[in-house]
């Protein structure tokens, strides 16, 4: 019995020590210089023209590269912006994010029609092959919905209950 206890001590310690060395680790901390990334990206002549024909009061564009795109970052007075655009200059969309106040009246007026209780939170505009086509995401005390209008007709496209 004392010898199965004595076998029983000494696994028990070899089967500690080399836990507690991984325990006893330095725990200085180290700061590392900060790293900035850029992932700007020139563009080509057609690129930038088409661009700045576009959009001739865009502010602080920055230009990224996409597969063979490019995709621009910038602003509008109030309003975020984003264009992809291909090599040749041709632009392949164009999304604006704002609020109720960057609605044209007449999208504002369709959506405050079927949703006259509820508080337009949030607007994206999307501009793809010819068409215009608004997000509009409105809510009440219990309700999320997210809407889609395009050529005057509305679609509900999601709606979530608050908790």
């Amino acid at each position: 019995m004392k010898k199965q206890l004595l076998w029983q001590a000494v696994v028990g310690i070899c089967l500690i020590l080399p836990a507690a060395g991984v325990y006893a680790q330095d725990t200085t901390f180290k700061t590392l210089p900060s790293v900035t990334v850029t992932a700007t990206s020139k563009v080509s002549h057609d690129v930038a023209k088409a661009f700045e024909a576009s959009f001739p009061d865009a502010e602080n564009p920055a230009w990224y590269k996409l597969d063979k795109n490019y995709l621009v970052k910038f602003m509008t007075k109030d309003q975020s912006n984003r264009a992809l655009y291909k090599n040749n200059g041709m632009l392949i969309y164009h999304i604006r994010y704002g609020h109720e106040q960057n609605l044209p009246d007449d999208v504002r007026k369709i959506v405050k029609s079927s949703y006259y209780d509820y508080s337009i939170m949030s607007v994206i505009y999307v501009n793809q092959d010819q068409r215009d086509i608004w997000v509009v995401n409105v809510e009440d005390s219990q309700k999320i919905i997210l809407v889609r209008v395009e050529n005057g007709e509305i679609e509900e496209v999601e709606k979530y209950n608050k908790s």
